[in-house]
């Protein structure tokens, strides 16, 4: 595989003119693509800015964009600068950046881990939320290897309120004592009042995992056969909002043919205005070209409305949720890949495990000490995506995206 790194949040191929202490730096955005993007995130080394303008490390900024509206930004971990641009099609636009003191910005991203709910980590940005499930999780047995989907029809952030309501030890010892003096109807109906399995009125967790690769998950492929990773071993959250979420996860070691301590290593970002999360995977102490895919379960409710792409770049399904009967809607899942070296495909079980027939998979090959890079998420028919071709056609546009990112340019 190709080592390239790419961005849907872009690609900053910086230049840089001029000499002397200017005042401002005029950064130019310009999109390849014919059709708009719009609030797609963008990256500069912020040494570079500070460098252009003669100022300490420390120093705060201010952007604006050609109307001379405040742009908001964040500095990352990996010292990027990113900020979210929108350029019409085939066309460019200037933004300005200065010395000075930014207003206050809305945090539309956020995650944390939950040891309170066996070490999950869940984070959400204004568009969907999402979980991986930790060590806690693991010791009890149960099979859970993929990424779950917690719709969400709402910019607001609500996963906080969520476990906090689901997890309500008052509510709880309440529940407990109806059920003990044989009270079954109250105490299901007081269930129902905090479970986040129910919709409270901005979504819910109706999305089954189970022992698959869930909403998306990485997993190798030797032999044509998935080797399933477990929780997460550890986490690392790098940054938290208010624009961009992303946390790095280690798992514990797995066999892959004649290499037995292959460490999987994910580093997963999701934007502001993103359904998707841009994840970056390398396998430690893996000697050969292995295959590797990011994977989406098939459901028995329904079992043929997937499509895939190897020339678009993109796998796609629509879930039913895990109660047909109610008003769930549909949870979208998809993933993009922005590899050229890329197979997608129906891989269905022996036997079904549950309800779960099998994957649609995008296949990439593996490079030892290289990155697979890719993208996965999700949408609601409740908040955006009332059909499978919108679902599809924002795929596929992402897809488009990711392969010819934003142009940055500095200049004075």
């Amino acid at each position: 595989m190709k080592k390239t790194i790419f961005a849907a949040t872009a690609c900053a191929a910086i230049c840089l003119c001029g000499c002397g202490n200017p005042e401002s730096v005029t950064i130019t955005v310009t999109n390849p693509l014919d059709f708009n993007r719009a609030g797609e995130m963008v990256e500069i080394p912020i040494t570079q800015i500070y460098q252009r303008l003669h100022l300490p490390d420390t120093a705060q900024l201010v952007i604006y964009n050609e109307q001379a509206q405040e742009i908001p930004y964040q500095l990352t971990y990996d010292d990027q600068l990113i900020f979210p641009a929108s350029v019409s099609a085939n066309a460019s636009c200037n933004y300005t950046i200065q010395q000075g003191t930014p207003s206050q910005v809305t945090t539309t991203v956020f995650g944390r881990q939950y040891p309170e709910r066996l070490d999950d980590i869940a984070w959400e940005n204004d568009r969907a939320a999402y979980r991986a499930y930790g060590p806690a999780l693991q010791k009890t047995g149960e099979k859970a290897y993929g990424y779950d989907v917690f719709t969400k029809s709402t910019e607001n952030l609500v996963v906080e309120d969520r476990y906090a309501l689901e997890l309500d030890s008052a509510s709880w010892a309440q529940i407990h004592a109806l059920q003990k003096a044989g009270k079954k109807k109250e105490a299901n109906e007081l269930i129902n009042k905090i479970s986040y399995h129910v919709d409270h009125g901005n979504g819910m967790d109706c999305y089954a995992v189970g022992p698959t690769l869930g909403g998306g998950t990485s997993a190798l492929m030797p032999d044509s056969s998935i080797v399933y990773p477990y929780c997460y071993k550890e986490y690392e959250i790098l940054d938290n909002g208010p624009l961009r979420f992303t946390v790095k996860l280690t798992f514990n070691p797995l066999i892959i043919k004649n290499d037995s301590n292959v460490i999987e290593t994910r580093i997963i970002q999701l934007d502001k205005g993103s359904q998707l999360n841009k994840t970056t995977v390398t396998y430690a102490n893996l000697s050969q070209p292995t295959p590797v895919t990011g994977g989406l379960v098939i459901h028995a409710a329904n079992p043929e409305c997937y499509s895939h792409s190897a020339e678009e770049g993109y796998t796609a399904y629509a879930d039913p949720t895990t109660d047909t009967k109610a008003d769930n809607g549909i949870v979208y899942v998809g993933a993009v890949f922005p590899d050229s070296d890329l197979e997608t495909k129906v891989k269905l079980f022996d036997k079904p495990i549950g309800d779960a027939l099998g994957h649609v998979l995008g296949v990439c090959t593996y490079q030892p000490d290289d990155t697979f890079v890719y993208y996965w998420g999700s949408g609601w028919s409740k908040y955006g995506f009332p059909s499978d071709k919108d679902w599809t056609d924002y795929l596929k546009s992402f897809s488009q995206q990711v392969r010819n990112p934003l142009e940055v340019s500095i200049a004075e």
